[in-house]
C-alpha cells in the first residue's frame, strides 16, 4: 500500500466517509465480525439475516453502504436489489458469495454492485472491497447493454439525467449547492437541468 493510501485510510479512521453500513448475511458469526470490520467505514451499523429484515432496513435506515451475502434463506441478493423501489437512494454495494456462478456475478454488476468478494471472506481483501465501492463509480456499461432494444438512445441519455439529477438531490438532502458539486456542474446548470425535466 503506498504513502498515499495510507494517509487516506488513516484520515477514514478518524471520520468515517459513510454515516450508515448494513450487513446482510445469514451466518450469525460472520455477520458480527462484518459489522465489526465496517466501525472504521461507517458511523452507525446495522445487520439483517434475511432479505425480509434487510428490505425493512433498506427503507428505515438508508444505508449509504451494502454489504450483501448472495444466497440468503428466503432469496438471492439480486432478488433484494431488484425489489428496491426507483425511488429508493442506492447504496455502495459489496457483494459475498461462496456460490455465484459468472451469470451472477454479471447480473449482480447490473444491478449496482461495485466490488464481489469470494467466501471464505479475507477481511485485508473486505477492506479493499468496501474501499473500491466507495470510491470507483458503478460500471453505467452494463446498464447501457441491458436497456438496448428496450429504450431509445434519446430516453435512455434522459432517464440517466434524471436519475443522477434525483440522488444527487437526495443524497445532498435537496441541497441544489451539494448537488450540483456532486454532479460536477454550476448550480445554475442544474437549475437548467431541473427546469428541463420538470417541463
Amino acid at each position: 500500500m503506498g504513502a498515499q493510501d495510507s494517509s487516506s485510510r488513516r484520515t477514514w479512521r478518524m471520520e468515517p466517509p459513510v454515516k450508515r453500513a448494513l450487513v446482510v448475511e445469514d451466518d450469525p458469526s460472520l455477520r458480527r465480525t462484518l459489522e465489526n470490520a465496517l466501525r472504521p467505514w461507517a458511523l452507525e451499523r446495522r445487520s439483517a439475516g434475511d432479505i425480509a429484515s434487510a428490505r425493512k432496513e433498506l427503507t428505515e435506515f438508508r444505508p449509504e453502504l451494502l454489504v450483501l451475502d448472495f444466497m440468503l434463506p428466503d432469496g438471492t441478493a439480486a432478488d433484494l436489489l431488484s425489489a428496491l423501489g426507483p425511488d429508493a437512494p442506492l447504496p455502495a454495494v459489496v457483494a459475498l458469495s461462496a456460490y455465484a456462478e459468472p451469470r451472477d456475478s454479471f447480473e449482480l454488476a447490473r444491478l449496482g454492485v461495485r466490488a464481489y468478494l469470494q467466501k471464505p471472506v479475507d477481511l485485508v481483501a473486505f477492506e479493499r472491497a468496501v474501499q473500491k465501492a466507495l470510491t470507483e463509480p458503478p460500471d453505467i456499461a452494463l446498464s447501457a447493454r441491458g436497456a438496448v432494444g428496450h429504450i431509445g438512445l434519446k430516453e435512455a441519455e434522459e432517464a440517466l439525467r434524471r436519475t443522477m439529477v434525483k440522488e444527487a438531490l437526495d443524497r445532498s438532502q435537496g441541497s441544489r449547492r451539494g448537488a450540483a458539486r456532486m454532479l460536477a456542474v454550476s448550480r445554475e446548470l442544474l437549475q437548467h437541468v431541473l427546469r428541463k425535466l420538470r417541463d
